[in-house]
C-alpha cells in the first residue's frame, strides 16, 4: 500500500508554479504563465505570482474554472469500456489515455510523463483497470509474487460444465509454459458464465484457459473484470469514467 498523508508526515511547501508543474499543466513557463494570467486559484482567490507558497497537503485548487486537488502521486480506477487499447500508442483502437484529463496524461513532466495501467486488459475486455504514476506501486500490484487476485467475470460460448471448472482450478497448460496456471477460484455462475479468479496476468489469460478446457470466451461481452483484492468496480462508475481512489480503495487492493 502506497504511504498516504498522515499526522507524522511534515509539511510540504511548494511554489505554485511548482504545484501545477508536478500535477501535469505544462512546462513551468507554461504554468508560470497560467498564474500570471490569473487562471489559477486556490481558495477561490485569484493569485498572479508564480512563487507564491503553499502547503500542498490537502490543498484545493482552479484553473481556468476547473477544480482540482493537489496528489504526490496519482492512484486511479478506470472502468474500461470495450474497444480500447491499454497502450500510449495503440495500434489499431483508441488509446485508454484519452479518456484522462491532459494534466493527469502530463504529471510530473518528463520522458516518463502522467500515469501508466497497472497490467493491461485486452481491446475487448472491459472493467476495473488501475493507473499510477507511482512505479512501486505498479510493480507490487502487477507482480505474480504479491498475489493480488483479480476476479472476472467470463461469459463463455459454449455451456460450462463441472469438469471445466474442475480443470481450470487444477491448472491447465498453456502453449507457451510446460507449468500449469491454475485458478485461484472458480464458480459457474450461470449455464454459460462464471466467476474467475487469478494471482497472475499472462498475455490473454483468461482466454487461453477457457480454450484450454475447450471453451471460448465470447467475442463481445465475454469478459469484464469485476474485482482487485477486496475492490470492487463501482456500479456508478459508468464505461469511460474515472476516479482517483479513496485511501479505503487502496487498503481494499492491498487486503
Amino acid at each position: 500500500m502506497p504511504d498516504l498523508p498522515g499526522d507524522n508526515t511534515p509539511m510540504v511547501t511548494m511554489q505554485l508554479q511548482d504545484i501545477l508543474f508536478s500535477q501535469g499543466f505544462g512546462t513551468r513557463r507554461v504554468c508560470a504563465g497560467l498564474v500570471q494570467q490569473g487562471f489559477v486559484a486556490v481558495a477561490h482567490v485569484p493569485f498572479e505570482d508564480p512563487a507564491m507558497k503553499f502547503v500542498v497537503d490537502g490543498l484545493q485548487f482552479t484553473v481556468q474554472g476547473v477544480d482540482w486537488a493537489y496528489h504526490a502521486k496519482a492512484y486511479l480506477m478506470l472502468h474500461k469500456p470495450a474497444g480500447y487499447e491499454c497502450s500510449q500508442k495503440p495500434s489499431t483502437y483508441p488509446s485508454i489515455y484519452t479518456l484522462l484529463p491532459a494534466p493527469i496524461r502530463q504529471r510530473g513532466g518528463g520522458a516518463a510523463a502522467g500515469v501508466q495501467a497497472v497490467g493491461r486488459l485486452d481491446q475487448d475486455t472491459t472493467g476495473l483497470l488501475l493507473l499510477s504514476d507511482d512505479g512501486k506501486f505498479i510493480h507490487r500490484m502487477s507482480s505474480p509474487k504479491h498475489h493480488v487476485p483479480k476476479v472476472y467475470e467470463v461469459r463463455a460460448k459454449h455451456p460450462v460444465d463441472d469438469k471445466q471448472v474442475a480443470k481450470l482450478l487444477g491448472g491447465v497448460v498453456l502453449d507457451d509454459d510446460p507449468k500449469p496456471v491454475r485458478a485461484a477460484a472458480c464458480e459457474k455462475t450461470g449455464e454459460q458464465t462464471l466467476s474467475l479468479t487469478l494471482t497472475e496476468g499472462k498475455y490473454h489469460q483468461v482466454k487461453r484457459m477457457i480454450a484450454a478446457v475447450g471453451n471460448r470466451v465470447e467475442e463481445v461481452g465475454g469478459l469484464h473484470r469485476a474485482r482487485i483484492g477486496l475492490l470492487d468496480l463501482p456500479a456508478d462508475l459508468l464505461p469511460g469514467q474515472w476516479r482517483w481512489l479513496t485511501a479505503q480503495d487502496l487498503a481494499a487492493i492491498s487486503a
